[in-house]
């Protein structure tokens, strides 16, 4: 599932794009044919991301929601270019075209839904108005373990499995351990790490979380990119134990059991 810095990335995408213009909305599938021509002609006002939630803003009032789930794509395309049967909807504007496909949730909704979805979800660390307070209020009031946390999307939101697997292995803290046993500086700096690796994600349209001085000069392969995720039984690039791998509430987790002692 596209993680935080991706749905930020859409967002500044679609404003760059197709901010205050008149949209030609079109679908493919008759699940949002209704939908589409509500938006067709209308101006696009402005796009924002709340977690993994998108939010596009129109000048009538009405927005459009999606939520990209597993399989979701929102793709730039030409408008010349043929779409394909499984579009939920193209938003098109001079010589830009966005297509959705597979979305979970591809809907028209109004102000109060979108509050009563942000209104259930945890601090963004992308967002301007992101705070780390209540993050540590959420972690610190549970004993459940971090790992666990951090997908939790009502304690942080827009963290996937990638980034709580690195910003874990980056902070030497064991995914199994206890909310209740983390102090609040822990938790900042993880926070503040969290943000940073987020943005650099929404610079790149990709997550890279090795530091820079530990990085092969050119491109980048995926394999070069992560420090745990997906790397058990590989040497740890700090140290020379393997990453390990478990289960937590049926979710894997890779960490070092070296730099991320229990």
């Amino acid at each position: 599932m596209p993680e935080g810095h991706t749905i930020h990335r859409l967002a500044r995408d679609l404003r760059n794009d197709l901010k205050d213009q008149a949209i030609e909305a079109t679908a493919r599938q008759a699940r949002f044919a209704d939908g589409a021509a509500r938006l067709d002609g209308e101006v696009l006002s402005d796009a924002e991301a709340y977690g993994k939630h998108l939010f596009v803003h129109f000048d009538s009032g009405d927005l459009l929601h999606v939520h990209l789930g597993l399989v979701g794509k929102f793709r730039r395309r030409s408008p010349s270019d043929d779409p394909s049967d499984a579009l939920r909807v193209r938003l098109a504007a001079g010589d830009a075209a966005w297509d959705l496909t597979g979305a979970m949730t591809c809907a028209l909704v109004d102000p109060d839904h979108r509050a009563s979805v942000v209104e259930k979800l945890g601090p963004d660390p992308l967002r301007r108005d992101g705070r780390s307070g209540p993050f540590i209020d959420a972690v610190q009031s549970s004993k459940r373990p971090v790992a666990l946390q951090l997908l939790d999307q009502s304690v942080i939101a827009g963290i996937g499995n990638v980034y709580r697997a690195e910003v874990l292995f980056l902070m030497g803290i064991h995914p199994k351990t206890p909310g209740d046993r983390l102090d609040a500086d822990q938790l900042d700096t993880l926070w503040t790490l969290t943000r940073d690796l987020l943005r650099d994600g929404v610079r790149r349209n990709r997550i890279v979380t090795r530091t820079k001085d530990e990085l092969p000069r050119g491109r980048i392969t995926p394999s070069e990119a992560l420090y745990a995720y997906k790397r058990a039984g590989m040497p740890c690039r700090r140290c020379e134990d393997k990453i390990a791998r478990t289960e937590i509430a049926n979710r894997k987790i890779w960490w070092c059991p070296t730099c991320q002692p229990a």
